[in-house]
Formats: C-alpha cells, structure tokens, sequence
C-alpha cells in the first residue's frame, strides 16, 4: 500500500493549522507580556534595570518557557478554531463529500501536530533550559528575594556509595552546616564516623572547614580515635547542593538532568521528584500534541447550533481540563501513588482514549 503524499488541499491545511497555532501564540505573548510588565515595571524602575536585561536575560527566558507550558491550549484551540471555520463554511463536508476519507483528512492534521510536537520539544530540550537560567538569575538579582535554607534541618544524603552524610540544621547566613556527621558504611558494617559541630564551607579549596570534629575508625573489634579543632576536607557534597532549587531543574540540559537525577537517587534525596517531573513533562507535553489534534477535528468538524464560538468554548474548556490534570498527576509522584514517568504520561493515556471514542463518533 502506498503512503499517501501530500496534495495541495494537505498543504492548505498545514499552512492555515500551523499559521493559526503561530497567530495564537502571538497573541498569547502580547498579552502575557502586557500583564506581566505591567506588574513588574515598580521592580525594574527601583533596580533601574536595562532594556537589554528585561528584554533578553528575562522575556528571553520567560516567554519560551509560558509557551511550551500551554502548548495544549495553543494547540487545541488552534485546530478547534481552524477545522469549525472550515465546517461552518461547509468545506469540511465539501471535502468528505467529494469522496475524501475523514482518515484521509487526518493526515494533514498528524503532520501539523507532528511540526507542533517538534517545535515543543526543542523548546523543551534545548531552548528553555539556558535561557531559564538567565530568567532564574535575573529574577533573584531584580524580583524575589535570595533563596534561604535557614529552615533546613535534619538533612540526610548519601554523597557516594557507603558514604552517608547528616545534619542537624544548615545556615545559608554562614554558609554552615550545624552537629555534622560523616559516616562510611561497607558490607553493613560501620568503617569510620566523622562527627563535627560545625562544618563551614571553604570556597578557596571547595571544601568544608571542620570546628571541633572526632574521627572514629574501626578495625574490626578495635578503633583508633582522632580529634582536633578544626581540619580540611573535600568530600562529594558541594554548597549549591544545600541551595537547590525545586524551579532549578528547569535550568539543567537534559544530560545535566539526567545526572542529577542519578546522584539524588544514590543519595536518597527527595527532591529527586521534582527533577523527575521536570524530565517527563519534557517529552509528555510536546506528544499531546497528538492526541489533542485529534480530539478538536473530531469534536469541530459537525456543524453546532452557536457555531463557532460553541466549538471554541468547548475547546477551551476541554483544554485547560487536560491542563489541569497535567498538573493533578503531579500529586501522583508526590505521593508515591504511581511511579513518575506513569504519572506524568497519565493525561495524554486518559486522553487518547477520549480521543478514541471521539475520533470514531466523528461523522464521516
């Protein structure tokens, strides 16, 4: 069987889907911007922030970063509001009536959502995470204040295999961490325990200053007990690794995400899923775009009393519905109820079988 090449009636559709998607994206800029710049224009004036920070270091970072989260919206209410002018101007039925499958119809539409997935997922990967960093940076010099880990306490990690780390409380004032304790564990058995009442990160060296530490290690049914005031040390546990962000993540390519990922299992770290959110939204988000084209032609392509702007409700509805469930199976990860990549990729499963129903109730 022959795949089927694109016509010039294909061609029509793809350029008037995908010019629709660019049109709402436009829209959706100015407006976001508008609002946006009008709630922070009191920030930059007191910052006395340049045009060149506010327009690349944070619109830069901002406006790749608004639109790859509501790609769904875009894409939805772009093929609703295309295929229901093409239905209320009867050329939808025109077309199947001159002996056009509606599955044939289809193709055009899996093209454009598959230029709309592409576009989304060079956002994703490659696009929003450098230029998130400069919005992060930007936002912290000019409109929020400083992150703080004064209220981190009872701080457990496993900086390397064997090598398991606590403390008691950390301050970002000294950049200290409070009552620290180093253990190395082999074969369950405990090996050596460093205990600290403080240890003071060191930028000259990258490295912790440890106050008034005591050193045990153990042979077998013996120890031997070292102590001091202070001493060096360089272990696998940086300073940033207290100052980490949940928005972080947004920041890291995908290979430095995937290596954070690696090292927050190993340690045990709870904000591994965050970081595990942030690497399946990046490829779920995009793939929607799929499931959600479907759904709008099936939904647009009959004739409604209300016309156009009945098609268009509905898909703004159905639209922030998926939207919001995106952010629902968040909780799922949270609360352990299903494991990530699961949780994450839930909306568009539900949704296709939507799609589904939809997509054979559509008239033909």
């Amino acid at each position: 069987m022959k795949k089927p090449r694109l016509n010039i009636l294909d061609w029509y559709i793809i350029k008037k889907f995908i010019g629709t998607f660019f049109f709402t994206i436009l829209i959706a800029i100015v407006v976001v911007v508008v609002f946006d710049l009008s709630e922070k224009v009191d920030k930059f004036v007191e910052h006395n922030v340049s045009m060149h920070e506010i327009v690349f270091d944070y619109f830069g970072g901002f406006i790749p970063w608004i639109l790859n989260s509501f790609a769904p919206l875009f894409v939805f209410v772009s093929a609703i509001f295309f295929t229901s002018k093409l239905t209320q101007n009867s050329e939808f039925i025109a077309m199947l009536s001159s002996g056009i499958s509606f599955n044939r119809l289809m193709v055009p539409y899996m093209v454009s959502a598959a230029f709309m997935c592409t576009f989304s997922l060079l956002l994703a990967l490659y696009i929003i995470p450098p230029a998130d960093q400069k919005r992060l940076e930007f936002e912290n010099k000019y409109i929020k204040k400083q992150v703080s880990a004064n209220n981190q306490r009872n701080i457990h990690y496993q900086i390397a295999p064997g090598e398991f780390v606590y403390v008691e409380q950390f301050s970002s004032w000294s950049n200290s961490a409070y009552k620290f304790t180093l253990e190395t564990i082999k074969d369950g058995e405990v090996k050596s325990k460093l205990s600290a009442d403080a240890a003071e990160w060191d930028s000259t060296f990258s490295g912790w200053k440890l106050r008034n530490y005591f050193v045990r290690d153990f042979y077998g049914p013996s120890e031997v007990v070292r102590y001091g005031k202070t001493v060096d040390t360089v272990i696998a546990l940086q300073l940033k690794d207290f100052y980490r962000r949940q928005k972080m993540v947004e920041s890291l390519s995908q290979k430095d995400l995937n290596e954070l990922i690696a090292m927050q299992n190993m340690r045990g770290d709870e904000t591994v899923k965050f970081s595990l959110i942030e690497k399946y939204t990046r490829t779920s988000t995009p793939f929607s775009a799929f499931v959600l084209t479907v759904i709008a032609v099936s939904l647009s392509s009959r004739k409604k009393r209300g016309g156009l702007g009945i098609n268009i409700g509905i898909g703004l509805a159905l639209s922030f519905i998926y939207i919001l469930f995106m952010r629902f199976s968040q909780m799922f990860v949270h609360t352990g109820t299903l494991p990530p990549g699961l949780a994450i990729w839930l909306p568009n499963m539900v949704f296709a079988v939507v799609a589904a129903i939809l997509y054979k109730l559509a008239p033909k």
